[in-house]
C-alpha cells in the first residue's frame, strides 16, 4: 500500500487560483505530482511567478490561463487551452466564487445574479465541459468548494449562501448522473479560513471571537483546504462520490454559544 497522495501525471484545472485557499489547491496538487492549469482574473505577473515556482519546485507542468467563469465564451476558450496545451482533464476544482454583504431588502437584482453567475452557474458550465471530457475516457474528479453557509445562514449574505447550498445540490445531482462514466463529484465546505485578503478583517472583527466560537479553538488555514483537495482527486477516495464534506474545525456544530453544563 502506498502511503502518500499520488496524482502523478493528471492534468488538474482549478479555477480561481491565483491566490488564497485556491493557490493553496494548486500548490498541494503539485506537490503530489499533478499538473495544474491556474486560472485567474487578476495579478497576472504575481500568478506567472507562482506557476513558475510549482513547475520548478514540483517539477510538473503547471500553466496559466486568464478567464472569467461567468462569461461562457472565456470558459470555452479555456478548456480549449487545456486540451492543446496540457492534455485530457482529470480533475476540476471549482473554486472560483465571490462574496458580498447586502441588505435582501435592498440587493439589486443585479448583484443577485452577479455572485450566480460566478459561484453557480460558472461552476456549472466549468463542470459541463469537464465532465463531457471525462466522460469519454470513463474517468475523472469534479471538487466544488462550496461554504459551511451551504448549511449555515448568514444576514446579510442571502445571495451568496443560496448560491452555496444549489452547489451542493448541484454536486449531489451530477454524482448520480456521472457515476456511470466513472467520474465522482464531491464538495468540499470550508468554516472560518484564514488568508491573506481577510486577515485584516478578521483582526479588525476579532480572532478571539472566532476562537471562542470554533470547537477547535483556531480559525483554519489554507493547507486545511488543500490536503483534503489533494486526498478526494486521488485514488484514495476512489469510493467516495456525492459527498460533502465540512472542514471548519466543527464550527458549522456549533451555533448554540452557552453550555449548560456551567
Amino acid at each position: 500500500m502506498h502511503n502518500t497522495i499520488d496524482l502523478s501525471g493528471k492534468n488538474v484545472l482549478v479555477t480561481g487560483a491565483s491566490q488564497g485557499i485556491g493557490a493553496a489547491i494548486a500548490e498541494a496538487m503539485a506537490c503530489c505530482g499533478a499538473n495544474v492549469l491556474i486560472n485567474y482574473i487578476m495579478d497576472e505577473e504575481k500568478t506567472c511567478a507562482f506557476a513558475k515556482r510549482l513547475s520548478v519546485q514540483y517539477k510538473v507542468t503547471c500553466k496559466v490561463y486568464f478567464a472569467n467563469i461567468s462569461i461562457a465564451e472565456q470558459v470555452d476558450s479555456m478548456f480549449d487551452f487545456m486540451d492543446k496545451q496540457m492534455g485530457d482533464i482529470d480533475v476540476l476544482v471549482n473554486n472560483a466564487g465571490i462574496e458580498t454583504v447586502n441588505d435582501a431588502l435592498e440587493m439589486p437584482l443585479h448583484e443577485w445574479d452577479r455572485i450566480m453567475d460566478t459561484n453557480l452557474k460558472g461552476s456549472f458550465y466549468c463542470s459541463q465541459l469537464a465532465g463531457r471530457r471525462m466522460r469519454d475516457k470513463k474517468k475523472g474528479v469534479i471538487l466544488n468548494i462550496s461554504s459551511i453557509h451551504d448549511k449555515v445562514a448568514r444576514k446579510g449574505l442571502v445571495h451568496y449562501c443560496c448560491s452555496k447550498a444549489a452547489i451542493n445540490m448541484m454536486t449531489k445531482c451530477m454524482a448520480l448522473e456521472l457515476a456511470a462514466h466513472n467520474i465522482r463529484v464531491l464538495a468540499i465546505s470550508p468554516g472560518a479560513i484564514e488568508t491573506e485578503m481577510n486577515a485584516k478583517e478578521i483582526e479588525l472583527f476579532g480572532r478571539e471571537k472566532f476562537e471562542n466560537w470554533i470547537p477547535f479553538g483556531r480559525l483554519g488555514v489554507v493547507d486545511d483546504i488543500a490536503w483534503m483537495s489533494a486526498f478526494l482527486a486521488s485514488n484514495k477516495a476512489a469510493y467516495l462520490t456525492g459527498t460533502e464534506i465540512y472542514v471548519d474545525g466543527g464550527y458549522k456544530e456549533s451555533t448554540i454559544q452557552y453550555d449548560p453544563r456551567n
